[in-house]
């Protein structure tokens, strides 16, 4: 498939141009033109980089990019290895930042829902980047199925015995969403990541907090996307898990 074809085909999938995010969304770095097989993942990494290579990948599609709002620009240290490595092989890497977390079928969000067995009933916070749904027993037993899901221990701070009814949950580093999650309704929160202050609002407000990793919160949608490409196109998708216990 041609390489700008593909690019204008996923900005217009995960309506790209909408969002206000940190980064670009899109074709970060132009490599061949012709795209017959591409190496997903969630960020791109040396390492992934290096998978793309063994792979004889010509793209990467990934959810974390580059060139990120308020880093330091300079061409550099890790940043000049990275480029260096898809620029030499004429490598094109795709990268989508919030438009992979709020997609309504492929999004991280919705396939967190999917894997979890939650009901979508609305959205929350930001760019309805949050997700609300329907869910049932305790914060208890919310974590214990957020560790078997996703093959990792959540951090629970809160009302362990709380009953969960309606819970809110975003991906990745959506702490900061918790206020609007608790006015929303919800009986508990899930995001990838916590802050300091989230525990005392937590044990303030009564809602539980579950932080089930920003990593392991992000792998399902890009999987998804690379699937959803594959049956379009017949274009060769492969997903490659780097672990990241964060």
């Amino acid at each position: 498939m041609d390489r700008n074809e593909l690019a204008a085909y996923l900005d217009g999938l995960l309506n790209a141009g909408r969002f206000r995010d940190y980064c670009p969304n899109g074709l970060q770095v132009e490599g061949r033109a012709e795209v017959r097989r591409i190496v997903c993942g969630v960020t791109a990494s040396q390492a992934l980089l290096e998978a793309a290579l063994a792979a004889d990948a010509d793209a990467l599609l990934v959810h974390h990019g580059y060139f990120w709002r308020g880093e330091d620009g300079r061409i550099a240290g890790i940043r000049r290895a990275r480029l260096k490595t898809l620029l030499e092989n004429d490598l094109s890497l795709f990268a989508y930042h919030l438009p992979l977390d709020a997609h309504a079928e492929l999004g991280n969000n919705a396939q967190l829902a999917v894997r979890m067995g939650w009901t979508v009933e609305g959205r929350f916070a930001e760019q309805d980047v949050g997700f609300l749904g329907s869910t049932g027993g305790t914060a208890q037993e919310l974590a214990e199925k957020l560790a078997f899901k996703l093959g990792r221990l959540p951090l629970l701070v809160g009302d362990a015995a709380r009953p969960v009814k309606l819970v809110a949950w975003c991906s990745g580093g959506a702490q900061d969403y918790f206020e609007q999650a608790i006015a929303a309704g919800a009986d508990a929160y899930v995001s990838g990541e916590i802050s300091e202050q989230t525990v005392h609002l937590a044990q303030e407000s009564g809602v539980p907090y579950l932080a089930a990793g920003h990593h392991a919160t992000e792998r399902y949608g890009v999987q998804a996307l690379g699937a959803h490409l594959a049956e379009r196109f017949g274009i060769e998708c492969r997903y490659v898990e780097i672990d990241n216990p964060v």
